[in-house]
């Protein structure tokens, strides 16, 4: 016997992605978003609607990165998913993010996550509200290789999203409380 959930976006995984931009002033900005995925060799696609502050700046700045929640940011990750950057200006700062300036694109990579995706827009679609960004670089922060310069995952602890029960997971465990666990920090 099944269940029918009918016509929604219920998949696994689905990932958190993080992702950062600078505003017109130079701040930094991030937001957290489920939809997306690699959809060429050297291209990202996500579904991100346009009245989002971070989707404002990439097609002002023409570029963005896109970083892997993990455990250790659960909370910070989600806050910058439940906060508008359009209403709290300073939420980077405000989930305790820290950014280093990209050496590939006009963006910020954040320091407390260890796997970003630099990117360079290829196209908006506000229709269907699709971004896709040409893939320039990914980097990952050296506390996550293993003793030959591999990623290690265990030490990344990436999260997925789990959209039937607004949970996030750790290789099916539970690590929060999506839309929720942000909300320490407002």
């Amino acid at each position: 016997m099944r269940k029918n959930f009918g016509a929604k976006p219920l998949t696994y995984p689905q990932p958190v992605f993080i992702i950062a931009t600078y505003g017109e002033d130079g701040t930094p900005d991030a937001m957290n978003a489920a939809w997306g995925g690699i959809s060429e060799m050297s291209e990202i696609s996500m579904c991100l609607s346009a009245g989002h502050k971070t989707v404002e700046n990439i097609l002002k700045r023409g570029a963005f990165t896109v970083s892997m929640a993990e455990v250790g940011q659960v909370v910070a990750c989600d806050y910058v998913g439940i906060v508008s950057g359009n209403k709290v200006p300073d939420k980077f700062a405000k989930a305790g993010f820290h950014a280093t300036k990209s050496e590939f694109v006009d963006a910020p990579l954040i320091d407390e996550l260890s796997v970003a995706v630099e990117c360079k827009l290829k196209d908006y679609n506000p229709d269907t509200c699709i971004l896709r960004g040409e893939i320039v670089n990914v980097s990952v922060d050296e506390r996550v290789l293993d003793e030959n310069g591999k990623v290690d995952a265990s030490k990344v602890s990436p999260i997925i999203f789990d959209p039937f029960n607004n949970d996030y997971l750790k290789i099916c465990e539970k690590v929060g409380n999506a839309f929720s666990d942000g909300k320490q920090l407002k």
